[in-house]
């Protein structure tokens, strides 16, 4: 997301290079620029000169000292000023009320409310340890219904069943007196979208919102949209008490512009960013962590929080104790890192993570081909003996053509597993004597697909 924005911001940085002060004269040309990409990016003119206002008044005059850079000190600033125009600091979901919680999500059809109430609902499950009931009030959209249903099956939370023949409110009513009777936490409703801005479906959610009044009321907002997001945003932001924002598909390819808008010209926060598909994908929006990003500094505490949840512990300490000890790392080792890094959400959620240093890695990885690889990788290790796995010095060429076969795939490929497992290899060798600088240059060895 906001890749083009990144890399103008690092060519703007460079101009400024030999200054002992920020000017007005010498940071004109990369506030122009600044203000360029953030256009380009999609993010709405209003929020765009408030930001440039507040950029050029907090940088002018500050002291370029000590080791920094001028680019570095504008950089300081432009950090400040992104965080606070996506809202300072993360605001989690308030559940702060009698149960159930009622959170009622409004947002255009298309936008992703289904998936994003099963991507909440199984965050509190395993997040926060909250018993989540969730209802559709969709009656117009074929097999909404069904799918929410199918949703939460896939979520591990409850359904609470409707038809498409019962009013939305009365839906939503029986839901939360059954959530109260039953001792639900949260109760999700899920509530009709359109394609577009019309009366009826205000008239509706309105409706809905005085029947139940829900402790958050959550605009679910798709970030591809562009301008178009933030005009939606609007709207509903007029219509309904809003409590806060939900940006979907922030992993996409658009240029993301609401991400920057959306809290601006709503003044609502935004509480979570949906980054893929998988009902794992959902993230909670730290405004300061996203500029980092943006600024191609890398989110490591979003990448930490990511480890602990797809991690299992246990096996990482025997893992980490077998390096230690000096034993050698085998290519059962080699799937099971590989298996780890899938769960954290695959290799290149990672490195969207890192530094923009190590982020370009994630450029040369096949768009959409990162599981079809790991899948790969696993079938021929899956096809190797125990023997073999435990010891790949003994991968001659005829074991080679039978693993090949085996794996229905190349003697090739098999030969290139087996140099990005000996990369690998030497990696995790030099980070054993704690050469974690030379981890970071090898950090290409532990990527399949790369060659």
């Amino acid at each position: 997301m906001l890749d083009n924005l990144t890399q103008r911001l690092a060519r703007v940085m460079k101009t400024l290079r030999g200054e002992a002060r920020l000017t007005e004269t010498n940071i004109a040309d990369a506030l122009r620029e600044v203000r360029l990409a953030l256009l380009e990016a999609d993010v709405a003119l209003p929020a765009v000169k408030a930001f440039i206002a507040a950029v050029k008044e907090k940088a002018v005059g500050e002291e370029v000292i000590g080791s920094l850079s001028p680019g570095q000190a504008l950089i300081g600033v432009v950090h400040r000023e992104l965080t606070a125009l996506m809202g300072e600091a993360h605001t989690g979901l308030n559940l702060a009320v009698q149960p159930p919680a009622v959170v009622l999500m409004a947002g255009l059809q298309g936008a992703g409310k289904t998936t994003t109430v099963g991507k909440l609902a199984k965050w509190l499950k395993e997040i926060q340890k909250k018993k989540a009931l969730v209802v559709s009030c969709d009656v117009y959209r074929p097999a909404a219904i069904e799918q929410l249903k199918t949703v939460a099956a896939q979520a591990g939370v409850d359904f609470f069943p409707s038809t498409v023949g019962e009013k939305p409110v009365d839906i939503a009513r029986n839901a939360v007196d059954w959530a109260r009777r039953h001792f639900y936490d949260v109760l999700f409703i899920d509530t009709a979208g359109r394609l577009s801005i019309d009366d009826a479906m205000m008239k509706e959610i309105a409706e809905l919102h005085a029947a139940l009044k829900p402790i958050e009321t959550l605009f679910v907002v798709d970030a591809m949209l562009g301008q178009d997001a933030i005009n939606t945003a609007k709207a509903f932001d007029q219509a309904l008490p809003l409590t806060g924002v939900i940006l979907t598909k922030l992993d996409g390819d658009a240029r993301g512009g609401a991400a920057l808008s959306v809290r601006y010209i709503t003044g609502k926060p935004i509480k979570f960013a949906g980054v893929g598909e998988k009902l794992g994908g959902i993230e909670a929006f730290h405004p300061e962590r996203m500029a980092s990003r943006i600024l191609g500094m890398g989110d490591v505490l979003s990448l930490i929080e990511e480890a602990r949840k797809g991690v299992d512990e246990q096996k990482a300490v025997e893992f980490a104790k077998k390096i230690k000890s000096g034993k050698s790392f085998d290519l059962n080792d080699f799937k099971e890192q590989i298996g780890q890094m899938r769960k954290m959400g695959g290799i290149s959620s990672m490195l969207d993570k890192l530094p923009a240093q190590f982020a370009q890695a994630a450029s040369q990885l096949p768009v959409g081909g990162e599981d079809k690889i790991v899948r790969r990788i696993e079938g021929i290790i899956n096809s190797m003996t125990p023997l073999e796995r435990s010891k790949p010095e003994l991968l001659k060429a005829s074991r080679k053509r039978r693993i090949a076969a085996g794996a229905g795939v190349q003697v090739q490929e098999v030969n290139r597993l087996l140099k990005q497992f000996e990369q690998m290899q030497k990696v995790i060798k030099q980070f054993s004597r704690g050469g974690i600088g030379k981890l970071m240059r090898g950090v290409k060895g532990m990527l399949p697909g790369l060659r």
